[in-house]
């Protein structure tokens, strides 16, 4: 393996590192000592009071001064554009300007800056609110003639100002609605020294189309640019910035070869034609589920042979991620293999919260991202050394709106002057013009180009990102807070902290607290993860499992895999109507003695099961796969949500029965469904156990195998074996004699209406009148997808819980929506879905 292979399967073994161990090795490397940082912090501070003087220090600034996230008119801000522009009728844009702003307290934000578009858009805002959530005005506090207007003009009117009003907003954001008018919105900035990288607007293809549209559309873009590119220095040419995402729609590791075959010349030909036109290329950074997939990618385009000698090849490297100090480790090995120099554009992130929740959401063991701002802040520092470092190599630019980092990279650099800072457009345009003034540096302007309702994923990450009240943009303005307190050194404030983590951000295992453990999960797009799995699996790709019933023989059938016909999983003895009978007895003399037992050791059985369950985690997926024909993704969920049953029951039961007032009712029988073999089993058993009752579960006929597993480890964790007892059969006769026999004391139930009422008849005619029936049934699922919907979102949201959630894999699918895209882009999911099915 070449030094550059190992750099990059580093990069893996990085994400889930303990961020205490990271973030020391961050503090060690940061070079700048004490009397340096220092001085960083003085000239800082000079920056932020210079601003703080200034007449325009930018609208953007001034903006989120007033409206942050911290204030409930920001949050209605926030949603009001997230959602504005996608919604096409009067009477819902009326309801959501009516929703989000007509109840807030515009007017307590009347003056507090001095820009004209501020105020103007407070006063809008203001008389907005007082038009939809009140009909009776104060006159006194609004002009005559302006309340008279206001009265006289009506919600149409305000309708049109709000959609004024967001447009105006978005241009604060985006260039131009296309290229060739970016171009010429950007020849005022070329004039005063800035270059550009030009960003098409569009957040990840969902479809082939898709990826197709935005193809054309950076390559059209290029195309354009290049008559811009009139410099022999690539460097002083502006650029193009892509997604692989928007590529190729479905960017994800498990499609790792799919993504090779068909992205890499997508992407080969988008470089070979910036290269032509000597641009900059760059390849943007995305979420960290990627990162590992994204490098791939990134080497197999960098080794085109027609790139030697073009320098405009770049890589944007997130400073927020854990993994940040190895992907430019690897970078520069890489170009130094290929005797190339790249450009790396170094951000702190985009996707912080995205990555936090994803974390949690996937059970994963730690984050991928630093938990502290200063943390973050910190690694930026860290990395920024390197890139001077590595500065043979890698030209290196600084994306960067805070004045402290910009101050601490000018301390750095000292008299080198190969980077260049970067900004985006809309946001820290006064920043950089004292920043161009004070050091004479480079600085290129990263331009989204695209139309309005492209423009709303985009707008909402850069308001998340700079609203937030520890951020430098939103602080900038705020006289409250001293200009020394927006600038402290970052390395000082991490240093000083008794913990690296923050304690308000529980590690995904911890997230519920003390009363119980999150799942373990598996990140199949970690190739770390995804791997150790694979190789857990291997030995039970042709392994055999048995199922029989806990009494009674019956007579033995194969178990068949459903996706391949030749693959026998095992075999199956069903139960007959005497060992139904037998079973019934031996749970009614054992059930005094199980509900007698405390909660406590009830509910400790059942979280030990759930530690088998992880432990044997590799086993139970691939009897899904094989048994019941999950793929590995639905394996993970299946055995993750049994895993949460167990623990979650577990604790309801010691909060709920602990004072030991309601007790068990006897022997409770646990129909379950095919569908989703191991978790409702498990849910529907581990409930009646932590209860007090005695079990005799009937796995689906499809699926005893699962089943019979699962029992043994829960009888392996100390369940006795006559409290739980497995009984697989059909449901006419096993399913009939179980639910009429007039011994049961409740039956918990998963599946169809028919049969539910069948069961409830049965009860009714056999069971003693405290008998429940615990029934899931119906199975659809209903989703409303309005027009304010991000389209991408729904589509994903809606085959997930088709796919996965509902366990639905062939049924019908039935969605009531307003959008056509949305609708057109489905039915392409599904087509591709069932042709790979």
């Amino acid at each position: 393996m070449t030094g550059v292979a190992k750099l990059k399967d580093r990069i893996a073994d990085q994400r889930f590192r303990d961020e205490g161990a990271v973030v020391a090795e961050a503090l060690a490397a940061v070079s700048l000592d004490a009397t340096a940082r220092a001085r960083v912090t003085a000239a800082a501070t000079e920056l932020v009071e210079t601003l703080r003087q200034m007449s325009d220090p930018g609208i953007m600034e001034q903006f989120l001064a007033t409206y942050g996230l911290s204030t409930e008119e920001g949050v209605a801000l926030m949603c009001l554009a997230e959602a504005y522009l996608r919604t096409p009728d009067a009477p819902t844009v009326d309801a959501l300007i009516r929703d989000k702003i007509g109840s807030s307290n515009w007017r307590s934000h009347l003056g507090e800056t001095d820009s004209f578009l501020v105020n103007a858009s407070t006063w809008a805002l203001m008389l907005t609110g007082r038009v939809l959530g009140d009909a009776g005005m104060d006159e006194q506090e609004l002009t005559g003639f302006m309340a008279q207007a206001v009265r006289r003009l009506g919600e149409p009117v305000v309708r049109a100002a709000i959609e004024q009003a967001m447009k105006i907003l978005g241009r604060q954001f985006v260039l131009g609605a296309g290229i060739t008018d970016a171009l010429k919105r950007a020849e005022g900035m070329e004039k005063k020294g800035y270059t550009y990288s030009y960003d098409m607007l569009g957040e990840a293809a969902r479809t082939a189309a898709d990826a197709r549209r935005y193809f054309l559309s950076y390559s059209s873009a290029i195309s354009t640019i290049a008559k811009q590119a009139v410099h022999d220095d690539v460097l002083a040419n502006p650029g193009i910035s892509v997604k692989f995402s928007a590529l190729h729609p479905r960017y994800e590791y498990v499609q790792r070869k799919r993504v090779l075959e068909e992205l890499v010349p997508r992407v080969s030909a988008l470089a070979e034609h910036a290269r032509a036109a000597g641009m900059c290329f760059t390849i943007d950074a995305e979420e960290a589920d990627r990162l590992e997939l994204s490098a791939d990618v990134i080497e197999a385009v960098a080794r085109n042979p027609d790139f030697v000698g073009w320098d405009g090849f770049g890589v944007v490297v997130q400073a927020y991620s854990k993994q940040a100090p190895a992907v430019l480790d690897w970078l520069y090995a890489l170009a130094g293999e290929l005797g190339r120099r790249f450009t790396v554009r170094l951000v702190k992130g985009a996707y912080w919260d995205q990555e936090i929740k994803n974390a949690q959401v996937l059970g994963l063991p730690n984050y991928p991202v630093f938990t502290r701002k200063a943390s973050t802040d910190v690694s930026y520092l860290r990395c920024a050394e390197k890139l001077f470092d590595q500065a043979d190599r890698i030209y290196p630019q600084f994306a960067t709106h805070n004045a402290h980092t910009a101050c601490a990279i000018l301390e750095m650099a000292g008299e080198f002057d190969g980077f260049e800072f970067q900004r985006l457009h809309g946001m820290g345009e006064a920043l950089h013009d004292l920043l161009r003034k004070k050091g004479g540096r480079r600085c290129r302007i990263y331009a989204p180009v695209g139309v309005h309702k492209d423009l709303l994923a985009y707008l909402v990450r850069r308001l998340l990102e700079n609203g937030a009240n520890s951020s430098f943009v939103h602080q900038l303005l705020n006289e409250a807070v001293p200009a020394a307190s927006i600038v402290a050194d970052p390395v000082a404030l991490v240093a000083d902290l008794a913990e690296p983590a923050s304690p308000r951000i529980a590690l995904p295992p911890d997230m519920f607290g003390a009363r119980r453990r999150n799942s373990e999960g598996v990140n199949l797009n970690n190739p770390v993860m995804a791997g150790e799995l694979d190789r857990a699996m291997q030995p039970f790709k042709r392994a055999q499992w048995s199922a029989a019933p806990t009494l009674g023989d019956g007579a033995a059938r194969p178990v068949i895999s459903p996706v391949d016909r030749q693959d026998v999983v095992g075999e199956v003895a069903e139960a007959d109507e005497s060992g139904v009978d037998a079973a019934m007895a031996r749970a009614e003399r054992a059930f005094a003695a199980w509900r007698d037992r405390p909660v406590a050791e009830r509910a400790a059985l059942v979280e030990r099961a759930a530690d088998l369950y992880e432990a044997h985690m590799a086993e139970l997926i691939a009897i899904a796969s094989r048994e019941a024909g999950k793929t590995r993704l639905d394996g993970v969920l299946e055995v993750r949500e049994a895993v949460d049953f167990c623990r979650y029951y577990a604790a309801e039961g010691r909060r709920v029965l602990g004072d030991g007032g309601r007790r068990g009712l006897g022997p409770f029988v646990c129909i379950s469904p095919w569908n989703f073999p191991l978790a409702i089993f498990t849910g529907q058993v581990t409930a009646a156990l932590v209860a007090g009752n005695a079990v005799l579960a009937k796995p689906a006929e499809q699926t005893p195998l699962m089943a019979a597993r699962a029992v043994a480890l829960l009888h392996e964790a100390g369940v006795p074996e006559d409290v739980l007892m497995l009984l697989p059969g059909d449901g006419a006769t096993v399913g009939a004699a179980l639910t009429s026999d007039p011994r049961v004391r409740g039956v918990c139930f998963t599946g169809s209406n028919e049969t539910a009422l069948a069961i409830d008849r049965a009860l009714a005619r056999h069971a003693g009148p405290r008998a429940p029936l615990i029934a899931e049934t119906g199975g659809i699922n209903a989703m409303i997808v309005d027009s304010t919907a991000l389209p991408e979102q729904a589509v994903r949201d809606i085959v997930a819980s088709a796919f996965q959630s509902a366990g639905q894999r062939c049924s019908a699918l039935r969605v009531l929506m307003v959008q056509e895209e949305i609708e057109d882009t489905l039915l392409e999911m599904l087509e591709g879905a069932a042709h790979e099915l």
